[in-house]
């Protein structure tokens, strides 16, 4: 498996063709405490760069974005009862959908681990 990251705060864990996606450990201190997710319906088509999900702060709602094409396979249902897993495991149990890979070459322009530490500085 391997990590991408957008230059808006987006985390891809590329497992075969899919990808697991979320918002980044930085961009959830930056929001600060998540009440609320609004995920992507299973099924949902989403181009790269398509608005795929919301969370929303005590400070701000913010879009989170698709980094890659693809089918929605799977949502983390648990963060409808329990958002605050995004603050306590953004890059584990905080993440938001699985996508269906479309165009793997897509992953070509995101981010690798130093290209992120080097954005978030």
């Amino acid at each position: 498996m391997s990590i991408k990251f957008t230059p808006d705060h987006e985390y891809i864990l590329v497992d075969g063709s899919t990808g697991i996606v979320g918002i980044t450990n930085y961009a959830q201190e930056q929001l600060g405490d998540i009440v609320f997710v609004e995920l992507p319906a299973v099924g949902k088509v989403l181009k790269k760069g398509d608005e795929a999900a919301v969370v929303e702060s005590v400070k701000a709602a913010s879009e989170i974005y698709a980094p890659v094409s693809g089918e929605v396979v799977e949502v983390n249902n648990a963060l409808t009862n329990d958002p605050g897993t995004v603050n306590s495991d953004a890059e584990n149990g905080g993440w938001m959908f699985k996508i269906a890979i479309k165009d793997a070459a897509e992953l070509d322009s995101l981010l690798d681990d130093a290209g992120y530490a080097d954005l978030t500085k």
